[in-house]
């Protein structure tokens, strides 16, 4: 029972300053809850200890860089590791559908496939919620365009009519949106797609 008066946040603190024993007390805490969730999602015992083990290596390799942000929300976050992981799982696994990549960011092509299955949609759903966050942190100008672009199916033409600018700066900034796009997924440790 005295484990459970520290927080997550000293522990984590523990273990960043060389305490495997706060680590392993994080991972006792939150262990059950974790692998329930995951064995929610996949319906098998031994995936979903791989899966479970896979979420750990993560946390500790994340930790280990420095790339934790400590805001009271360690259970969360590794909840959010064990989710993109069993998406990853399906993925790996041919259960998702399968979308072409030719080069080009295509996550808004998983966006806006109708023919999904109900696991399948509510995987969709946290992409789609997950991107609409995302786009938050682009740069203004980016943000305009990307959302007249994807989500109101405007023409360059048109976008560059509405901004004022040229359609190449249009394009441009369209251009810079989805590698911006891209880092950012990479920030956040985050798979929306195969």
């Amino acid at each position: 029972m005295e484990n459970l008066k520290v927080s997550d946040a000293s522990l984590v603190r523990e273990y960043l300053d060389g305490s495997e024993n706060a680590l392993s007390q994080l991972i006792s805490r939150h262990q059950h809850r974790i692998y329930s969730f995951i064995y929610s999602k996949v319906f098998d015992k031994d995936v979903a200890e791989d899966v479970f083990q896979d979420t750990f290596i993560k946390v500790i390799n994340t930790l280990k860089r420095g790339k934790y942000n400590e805001e009271g929300k360690f259970l969360p976050w590794v909840m959010r590791i064990a989710h993109n992981l069993v998406i990853d799982h399906f993925r790996k696994n041919k259960r998702m559908p399968k979308f072409e990549n030719k080069g080009d960011f295509n996550i808004f092509s998983v966006l806006s496939d109708s023919n999904l299955n109900a696991e399948t949609q509510l995987i969709k759903e946290q992409i789609e919620f997950d991107v609409q966050e995302l786009i938050k942190e682009l740069p203004e100008d980016q943000l305009e365009v990307l959302t007249m672009r994807i989500y109101k199916d405007m023409s360059f033409k048109e976008i560059s009519e509405r901004t004022g600018v040229s359609i190449n700066t249009a394009l441009g900034r369209m251009r810079y949106a989805l590698i911006n796009l891209r880092k950012i997924i990479d920030k956040h440790n985050l798979i929306l797609t195969n």
